[in-house]
C-alpha cells in the first residue's frame, strides 16, 4: 500500500489494527486486547483434573516455614524462661535433699539399725515423721517434676554447654528425665497413700524374678546388671574427669568456691558411680545362680557393704560420698546452666 507521502506500507494482517490517514501520514492503531480468555483459562488450570487441590505455591511454603520457625521459637523461649529455669534449680535442690537424707539414713545402716530403708523411700517416711512434712514432701514432687520437665526439655533442644545437640546426650537427657519422672511418681503416691512404701530391696527382687520367670531370663538379669555397672563406672569417669564442670557457670564463682564444687562434683560422683557397680555386681550374681533374692536395690547394697570384712568404714566412706552428692547438688542449683540448647 503506498502512503501519501510515497513510502510503502505493509499490508495489516488480521488482528493487526487499522490504519488511520491524517496531515498526509499514515497511523497504525493496535485493536485492544481481550484477556478474558486467558484468565479464565488460567483460573481453570488453578485446579487439577477430577477435583485435586492445586499445587502449594512458594509462598505457601515460606509461611509454613516461617510458621515452623516461629513455634520452634517459641518453644525455646518457654523451656528458657525464668519460672521453667527456677523449675530445674528447685528440682536440683530437690535431689540434693534426697541425697542427704538418704545418707543419713545410711549412717544409721552403718550404726547397726535395721529399720532405716537407706532409699528414696525410707527417705520419704523420714520427712513424712516429722511436723510438716507433708509439705516438704510436695515440694520434694514438685522439684522432681521440675528435674523431668527441664530434662525433657533438653532431649527436644539440645543440653547447655558444649555438644549438647549430639544425640547422645539428648538419649541421656531423655533417660534422666523418665528417671526423675518415675521419682515424682513415687514421692505422689506415697502422699496420696496408693504406694510408696516398697522398698528399693524389694522392687528389685521382684523385678528380677519376673525376669527369671521368662526363656532367656537370666541373659536379661545378667544385662541389667552389666547396664548398672557401666552406668557406674561412666559417673566414675565423668566425675573424676570433671566434665561436669563444663556445665557450670565457673567464672561466677571465685578460685576458692570453684576448688570446694569441684571437689564435691568429684566425690559424689565417684560415689555413685560406685553404689551403682555393687547394684549391678548383686544383679549378675542373681542371674548367675538363677536366685532373684540375691539382686539388691540401694538399701541391701548399703547393708551388704556393711557386712564386708571393711565394715562400718566402707559404708561411712560412701555415706559421706552420698552426702557430699547432695551438698554438690545444691551447688549445681547455683551455678549449674539450665537452659536448654
Amino acid at each position: 500500500m503506498l502512503g501519501l507521502t510515497g513510502r510503502v506500507i505493509p499490508p495489516l494482517g488480521k488482528g493487526e489494527g487499522v490504519l488511520l490517514m491524517e496531515d498526509g501520514r499514515a497511523y497504525r492503531v493496535e485493536p485492544a486486547r481481550d484477556d478474558s480468555g486467558e484468565q479464565e483459562a488460567s483460573r481453570a488450570g488453578s485446579c487439577r483434573s477430577g477435583g485435586e487441590p492445586a499445587p502449594v505455591s512458594p509462598d505457601a511454603a515460606d509461611t509454613a516455614r516461617r510458621a515452623g520457625r516461629k513455634a520452634a521459637s517459641t518453644g525455646r523461649e518457654v523451656v528458657s524462661s525464668r519460672w521453667m529455669r527456677g523449675l530445674a534449680r528447685a528440682g536440683l535442690l530437690a535431689r540434693g535433699v534426697n541425697y542427704l537424707l538418704v545418707g543419713s539414713l545410711a549412717v544409721q545402716i552403718a550404726l547397726g539399725s535395721r529399720g532405716a530403708q537407706a532409699d528414696t523411700t525410707g527417705a520419704l517416711h523420714a520427712v513424712a515423721r516429722h511436723p510438716g512434712g507433708i509439705v516438704v514432701l510436695w515440694l520434694l514432687a514438685a522439684g522432681f517434676a521440675g528435674l523431668a520437665l527441664w530434662r525433657f526439655a533438653e532431649t527436644i533442644y539440645g543440653q547447655a554447654g558444649p555438644g549438647g545437640q549430639a544425640a547422645p546426650k539428648r538419649l541421656a537427657s531423655l533417660a534422666l528425665g523418665v528417671l526423675y519422672g518415675s521419682v515424682c511418681s513415687v514421692v505422689v503416691d506415697f502422699i496420696l497413700g496408693v504406694g510408696g512404701s516398697t522398698s528399693s530391696d524389694t522392687e528389685s527382687k521382684s523385678f528380677t524374678a519376673r525376669l527369671l520367670a521368662h526363656s532367656g531370663g537370666q541373659v536379661l538379669v545378667a544385662g541389667t546388671g552389666v547396664a548398672a555397672a557401666a552406668v557406674g563406672v561412666g559417673l566414675g569417669v565423668y566425675g573424676l574427669r570433671r566434665t561436669f564442670a563444663t556445665y557450670l557457670r565457673t567464672a561466677h564463682m571465685s578460685c576458692p568456691a570453684r576448688k570446694v564444687v569441684e571437689g564435691l562434683g568429684v566425690a559424689g560422683y565417684v560415689t555413685r558411680g560406685a553404689v551403682f557397680c555393687v547394684a549391678g555386681a548383686f544383679q549378675i550374681d542373681a542371674a548367675v545362680s538363677f536366685n532373684p533374692q540375691k539382686a539388691q536395690g540401694l538399701d541391701g547394697s548399703l547393708r551388704k557393704t556393711a557386712a564386708t570384712p571393711l565394715g562400718p568404714w566402707l559404708l561411712f566412706a560412701i555415706t559421706l560420698g552420698l552426702v557430699i552428692f547432695g551438698l554438690y547438688s545444691w551447688c549445681e542449683a547455683r551455678w549449674r546452666m539450665v537452659e536448654p540448647g
